[in-house]
């Protein structure tokens, strides 16, 4: 047996050496599905089957990369043939080759999503429509929904109930809309994401030749995160895999997540189906997390109907129990959470890189943040604002886009005036128009200014002149520059570098360093070029790779901090520890996605990957009230925390610590006889009873600082809102306070309801608090 073999076990071992036929592995959390992957490569490529002829589609490409370098390890050079990347990336580099058939040009430009809606904001404007109604960013993902589902144009024109949906939602524009920038695409020799997986549709299915083309080039397919494939790439898998039908497909119906971009968990749930003879492995034993862990995530993902079956299990040590923890505001829970960061690091010696917050949604990260701000307790937020998306590197990729492709008509317009030449927006549109009019590109009408009859004096033609003769500078060098001196150039001599230069506040300063880190990039990504068989240093290159990364896939380096994201983009990663934060009802679950079953059901398997993302040790939070549209609301605990099994975890504050206080006075209620009421022992509650009346005060005993015996009458009496602490307080006592952590109590004074305790915190230096209002824990 080949040396790495002997690395799997038993249930690994089985998918990785069976070389023919389809095959489906429903991996568990933390199963080693990403070894089963690699070494089956590796098991093929030692089996004879060329490195061209695999095809291994990934979740991301940082993963891909990951892949391709540990295969290299047991094969050589020969892995940097393999086409292995995720959906996006290995068709579009299919589209590169095969486009021509569809009528676009190799170098077309890949819109993101901010090109998209920018595009689609045009159209709304250009047409005159209300865009209240018609918002721009729900009119993109209802036209990105009907591209994964394969409605084209034609087939919505053929679809009246799609188009009585519309009408009946006051949109009856859409398809008119949908129409014009599919046309608007075509014309300006790009496509959007949602595209990539269209088009390859498309290609294969209206050019056979293509089809048999790629069938034979690809014998042998692996697809990662199968549960996550939506029904474009569903159907673009099938039709390469089936001549030869050796597909091996990973996945766990416990972690599809991905329903709201189109993810359907049937494409898993019905495998077997759609093949003949197909052989089923189990990946069960986890090697990530601990027995408690493991054994939590188990009891809730059990409450799921619809799931393949399949008993995850690990080796590992029992761990310590998942703990839960309440606070009383989403302030309390920020401070929690950065509270024990601290403690954790301080006490066991942990880095920020051992700890992920993990949220539903990312309005959550504020608390958080601000909570670790004061800590002075490094953190990086994933999934907000990407490096590609600010302005100032969309400026200068724009640029390096109109070279590549001069009909890129968003590129040309973000930077025909920038920095400012002088064409006003009046010009723009004015050569919108006889671009639609002559039926040309926007660049092709400005190369051709005196053949075409269009409203500009001769300054501004001018000047349309020079930005032309600019750009076709850039292109002559880009024949023989690489991607790196061309990209260097094109900053400087555009006047870009100074136009940031001009302000020098520090977000000025912000943005030069921001190009010059482009430029590092571009760089970096030319030298790892020179390392790859197949690849070139070009900027097409380049730029088709910054077009498909995502914010995951950026490699961000060794620094040691906290991870903030939300949980989908959790997916895929793990952490020493993990705090699962907001676990409210209307939260997580949220509000929107429990109408059906199915929907509630994809929140509880999204719990489940944020739980199983954790090896040592879970936390998970929630607040009683929470700021939500600049209110404060009541909360309630998830269902999902009542869903696991007490047996895996710990309370960090009693469950019904809320229902103590009643909400209304027992005087209304008239007399009832003392011995028909009953009272829990102070000592069992965090919050003390309140006094109901004044007849009985000898039926709640307050504990009070031994050394306040002047105090000791008026406090058990004249304060209502008495709310001490549990233990005796005297000077020297150890405290511990939710929010500065554990001090020592210096200094007691006052009387009645003033009493004060000055006390010295680890963290929060020295505090005077209201004993009245301070929760104080006696430790020590």
């Amino acid at each position: 047996m080949e040396k790495y073999l002997s690395q799997l076990n038993e249930a690994q071992l089985a998918p990785t050496i069976q070389k023919d036929g389809p095959m489906i592995v429903i991996a568990g959390a933390g199963s080693g599905k990403t070894r089963v992957l690699t070494y089956r490569i590796a098991y093929l490529m030692n089996q004879g089957v060329d490195s061209f002829n695999i095809l291994a589609l990934t979740f991301t490409n940082k993963a891909a990369r990951e892949m391709k370098e540990r295969i290299a390890d047991i094969v050589g050079n020969e892995a940097k043939n393999l086409w292995m990347g995720t959906f996006h990336s290995v068709f579009a580099k299919i589209l590169r080759f095969e486009g021509h058939h569809l009528g676009f040009p190799s170098n077309f430009t890949i819109y993101d999503t901010q090109d998209s809606q920018r595009l689609m904001g045009s159209i709304i404007k250009e047409m005159n429509l209300d865009k209240d109604v018609y918002k721009t960013k729900q009119i993109y993902s209802r036209i990105s929904s009907y591209k994964n589902n394969l409605i084209t144009v034609k087939a919505y024109f053929k679809n009246p109930e799609l188009m009585e949906a519309d009408l009946m939602a006051r949109r009856p524009k859409i398809g008119e809309i949908y129409k014009e920038y599919v046309d608007r695409c075509f014309k300006a020799g790009a496509m959007d994401f949602d595209d990539l997986l269209l088009r390859t549709n498309e290609l294969l299915t209206r050019f056979p030749n293509v089809l048999a083309q790629y069938q034979d080039k690809f014998r042998y397919i692996l697809v990662d995160e199968y549960q996550d494939t939506n029904h474009s790439q569903y159907l673009i898998v099938r039709a390469l895999a089936d001549r030869f039908q050796n597909i091996c497909v990973v996945g766990d119906d416990a972690q599809s997540i991905y329903a709201f971009r189109g993810a359907n968990i049937n494409n898993i749930l019905n495998f077997q189906k759609d093949y003949q003879d197909v052989q089923m492995y189990r990946l069960e034993q986890n090697y990530r997390s601990t027995k408690n862990i493991v054994g939590a995530a188990n009891s809730v993902i059990e409450h799921n109907k619809t799931k393949l079956d399949k008993v995850v299990w690990t080796a590992n040590d029992e761990g310590e129990k998942v703990k839960i923890h309440r606070s009383l505001t989403d302030g309390d829970e920020g401070r929690y959470v950065a509270g024990t960061i601290w403690d954790e690091k301080m006490n066991k010696q942990q880095h920020n890189s051992d700890f992920a917050v993990l949220y539903r949604t990312n309005a959550q990260s504020r608390s958080i943040e601000d909570a670790l701000r004061k800590r002075d307790i490094p953190y990086q937020i994933y999934g907000g604002l990407s490096f590609y998306q600010r302005k100032e590197i969309k400026d200068v990729t724009a640029y390096l886009r109109l070279i590549l492709n001069p009909a890129d008509e968003e590129a040309l317009k973000r930077i025909i005036n920038y920095p400012a030449r002088g064409i006003g927006q009046t010009t723009i549109d004015r050569l919108m128009v006889a671009a639609n009019k002559y039926g040309k590109t926007i660049f092709e009408i400005l190369q051709n200014l005196d053949k075409v009859s269009i409203n500009i004096n001769n300054g501004t033609k001018n000047k349309l002149r020079d930005f032309v003769t600019l750009i076709e500078s850039y292109q002559v060098m880009n024949k023989t520059a690489n991607a790196f001196d061309l990209a260097e150039h094109v900053t400087k001599s555009s006047g870009l570098i100074r136009e940031f230069n001009k302000d020098g506040t520090p977000e000025g300063i912000t943005r030069l360093d921001n190009v010059q880190e482009l430029l590092n990039g571009i760089k970096d990504f030319v030298e790892g070029q020179m390392e790859l068989a197949d690849a070139g240093d070009s900027l097409a290159e380049f730029l088709e790779d910054v077009a498909l990364a995502t914010d995951l896939d950026s490699d961000k380096g060794d620094a040691d901090h906290v991870a903030l994201m939300t949980i989908h983009l959790a997916k895929g990663l793990e952490f020493n520890n993990v705090f699962i934060v907001g676990l409210e009802e209307d939260l997580f679950p949220s509000a929107m996605s429990m109408n059906t079953r199915s929907e509630l059901e994809e929140e509880r398997r999204l719990f489940y990957v944020a739980l199983t993302r954790a090896e040592k040790q879970a936390y998970l939070t929630y607040a009683l009230s929470r700021y939500r549209w600049g209110k404060l609301v009541d909360s309630e605990p998830s269902r999902f925390i009542e869903e696991i099994d007490d047996a895996f975890v710990e309370n960090l504050t009693p469950k019904d610590e809320r229902r103590i206080n009643p909400m209304l006075s027992s005087d209304i209620f008239g007399d009832v006889e003392p011995n028909k009421i009953r009272f829990k022992k102070p000592k069992e509650l965090t919050f003390k009873k309140k006094v109901g009346t004044k007849k009985e005060p000898e039926k709640f005993k307050i504990s009070t600082p031994k050394n306040l015996k002047p105090v000791s009458k008026t406090s058990s009496a004249t304060n209502e809102n008495t709310n001490l602490f549990d233990g005796e307080l005297r000077v020297g006592s150890i405290v511990k306070h939710m929010r500065f952590g554990k001090g020592e109590v210096l200094k007691i004074e006052g009387a009645g309801a003033d009493v004060k305790a000055e006390i010295k915190f680890a963290t929060g230096g020295v505090k005077k608090l209201l004993l009245r209002f301070a929760k104080l824990e006696v430790v020590g």
